[in-house]
């Protein structure tokens, strides 16, 4: 299975986990668990920043490539306010889009198609009708037109038909009858495999976005405000299991001379993460984080250098070169259903320059059940380079939420 396909399961969980929110959110004082559904559409014009020479002219057309634009069709819900999450979360929402996006530049990057889950909720209110509001897209592009050394030479940036979907925005939104709302903001997206397939140079764009929501449900309930339920709190534990595959290039002492390694190396790692519950949206804490890198410190242990690619031969490093542990400093913002996790750290039990150096990770948590959660990450080094995708199952220890 390749890795960008538990995505794909990612998304077609949300249903059934919104179901299970659901279930969980009924009490013997609440006797109406009704959702509230959401409809919007959005355009997001865009400016593709500048990252390689690709972008800046050096391509088939012979002209910079610096305009995006994407069209979403989006649908949301969010928990009665009488419920669980819609007491303690009342402005959340939560739900899957579906996006279309163009370069202008259909030959050689393709026009993808993005599915993905998002969420969005308040900031600020800043008068009766608007407010601050941000959201976060995650999910995965299908239809780019990747690197091929004979038909799309020029395209060093993309190296697979599939990548993932990262988009994270601000946007003021205002409420102009309870059913419709409009929105006007800013994002930044980011497009990239996981070092799944070479060239992975990523592709980011930064712009805004102007949209329409349609609410349909919000009118049964009364205006009042239910008060939160009482947080304790109180520190619990993730343990996480994770895999992965990856790409490795192979450079000698004079880089001209590299060479992408054939085939996929495996990647095996598990996290224990305690953390404190500051509030019921955040809580932070350490990570001791152990991973296995089959493709780590290769080069140190050429059979045959200046062999090529398919020639290239290597004595298996051993075990302490490619496994290294790290400790990390971890911050989570908790959401109904979802929650996002951001790392920095250090290996601290480490052999080989490919090993030996700070990493980043940032991971959204989908939650199956009050302890169970898919796993979907990304782990960066030098704060812009991957290194792998993170793409496992978790398990909290000791939640009182």
């Amino acid at each position: 299975m390749r890795p960008l396909y538990i995505i794909y399961i990612a998304l077609a969980t949300l249903l059934s986990v919104g179901n299970l929110a659901t279930l969980r959110a009924a009490e013997p004082d609440s006797t109406r668990q009704k959702l509230i559904h959401r409809v919007g559409i959005d355009l997001f014009p865009g400016y593709v920043l500048p990252t390689h020479d690709f972008f800046e002219g050096t391509n088939r057309q012979g002209e910079p490539i610096n305009t995006t634009m994407s069209a979403h069709l989006k649908w949301a819900f969010q928990f009665a306010p009488d419920s669980y999450f819609g007491r303690n979360y009342p402005h959340a929402s939560q739900g899957i889009g579906l996006a279309y996006n163009s370069f202008f530049n259909q030959q050689e990057i393709g026009s993808p198609v993005a599915l993905y889950v998002f969420q969005t909720s308040r900031i600020a209110s800043l008068s009766e009708r608007l407010s601050l509001d941000y959201e976060w897209n995650f999910g995965a592009s299908f239809g780019w037109k990747p690197y091929d050394e004979f038909t799309n030479d020029y395209n060093n940036i993309v190296g697979s038909k599939t990548n993932a979907y990262i988009n994270l925005g601000l946007m003021l939104n205002y409420r102009l009858t309870p059913d419709w709302s409009l929105t006007l903001g800013a994002g930044f997206t980011h497009f990239s495999n996981g070092n799944t397939s070479y060239p992975n140079a990523g592709v980011n764009t930064v712009g805004g976005r102007i949209g329409v929501v349609r609410t349909f449900g919000a009118g049964q309930w009364t205006p009042r405000r239910y008060a939160p339920d009482p947080f304790t709190r109180h520190i619990s534990y993730d343990l996480v299991l994770y895999g992965a595959v990856r790409k490795r290039a192979y450079i000698p002492s004079d880089p001209s001379l590299g060479v992408l390694l054939p085939g996929h190396f495996g990647v095996l790692g598990l996290n224990f993460n305690p953390m404190y519950n500051v509030s019921r949206y955040f809580r932070a804490g350490l990570s001791l984080d152990a991973q296995y890198d089959e493709s780590a410190n290769l080069s140190g242990h050429v059979v045959n250098p200046g062999a090529s690619a398919e020639e290239l031969k290597f004595y298996r490093p051993p075990f302490r070169e490619q496994f290294a542990v790290g400790l990390s400093v971890r911050a989570e913002i908790v959401m109904p259903i979802f929650a996002i996790n951001i790392g920095v750290g250090r290996n601290i039990i480490c052999k080989g320059k490919d090993t030996d150096h700070f990493y980043q990770i940032l991971a959204l948590k989908t939650h199956l059940t009050k302890g169970l959660f898919l796993h979907v990450g990304y782990q960066l080094y030098k704060f812009k380079d991957p290194n792998n995708l993170m793409l496992g199952i978790g398990y909290r220890f000791h939640s009182k939420r």
